[in-house]
C-alpha cells in the first residue's frame, strides 16, 4: 500500500474533524442571523448572498449523500427553496449552518427514496478527465499532476467507500468526519442523542476501512 493511500485509511478510519472554534461558531451564527432577517423583509440580495456562501457546502454534502453530482445540484436547488420556504421558522439563536445541514439531509433522504434504488457504485470507477476540480468541494486548481491523480483517486475511493453505508451512517459520518461537525453538533441536526452517533460513526468508520482494504486488495495493490 503507498503512503499517500495508508494515509487516506487512516483518516477514514480515524476522522478527519475540521470544526471552527466557538468564536467563529458565534460569528457565524450572528452574520446568518441578520442576512435571514433581511431576506425575510424582501431583500433579495440578502437571500443571494446566503446562497453564494453555502451553496458549495450544499453541494458537497448532497454528493456524498447521493453519489452522483448532477443528483447533488438537483438537490441543492430543492435545499434552497425550502430555505426560502421556511425562512420564518429560522430562529436567530440558531446555529443557520447546523439547520441548513438538516435541510439538506432531509432533502437527500427524499431524492434517495424517490430515485428508488441505491447508486451501483460502477459509476465511481475512473473516467478521463475526471480530477480534483470534479469535486464540488475543490478549493483551487493544483499545479503537481502526480499529486492531482493521487487525490482524484482518493476521492473515487471514497465515494466507492460512502455508497457502501446505510443512510443513517452515512450522514453522520459525513457530517462529523468530512465537514467537521462536533459529535454533539450532528446529533443536533439528525435529531438524534451523541451515543447514538458515536455508535454510527464507530461502526461507519470500520466499513469504510474494511471496504478500502478489500477494494486494494481486489486491485491486486495497485496504489490509490
Amino acid at each position: 500500500m503507498s503512503t499517500e493511500t495508508a494515509h487516506f485509511a487512516a483518516m477514514m478510519a480515524a476522522g478527519d474533524a475540521r470544526a471552527p472554534h466557538a468564536g467563529q461558531r458565534e460569528e457565524g451564527r450572528e452574520h446568518f442571523a441578520l442576512l435571514v432577517a433581511r431576506a425575510r423583509s424582501g431583500d433579495a440580495a440578502a437571500f443571494e448572498r446566503i446562497m453564494l456562501e453555502t451553496e458549495r457546502k450544499v453541494v458537497a454534502v448532497a454528493w456524498r449523500m447521493l453519489g452522483d453530482r448532477e443528483d447533488a445540484r438537483d438537490a441543492a436547488q430543492e435545499v434552497f427553496l425550502r430555505v426560502y420556504k421556511y425562512l420564518d421558522r429560522y430562529k436567530p439563536e440558531q446555529d443557520f449552518n447546523g439547520w441548513l445541514y438538516r435541510i439538506t439531509i432531509n432533502v437527500c433522504r427524499d431524492a434517495a427514496r424517490k430515485r428508488g434504488a441505491r447508486v451501483d457504485n460502477s459509476q465511481f470507477a475512473p473516467r478521463p478527465g475526471m480530477d480534483e476540480r470534479a469535486a464540488p468541494e475543490a478549493a483551487s486548481i493544483e499545479t503537481n499532476a502526480e499529486e492531482n491523480a493521487i487525490r482524484a483517486q482518493q476521492r473515487v475511493l471514497l465515494m466507492s467507500a460512502l455508497e457502501t453505508l446505510p443512510e443513517k451512517e452515512r450522514a453522520a459520518l459525513v457530517l462529523r468526519d468530512l465537514e467537521g461537525l462536533t459529535t454533539e453538533e450532528v446529533a443536533r441536526v439528525l435529531r438524534s442523542r451523541p451515543v447514538t452517533v458515536r455508535s454510527q460513526i464507530s461502526s461507519a468508520r470500520a466499513k469504510l476501512k474494511l471496504h478500502c482494504e478489500r477494494l486494494l486488495r481486489r486491485q491486486g495493490g495497485r496504489q490509490v
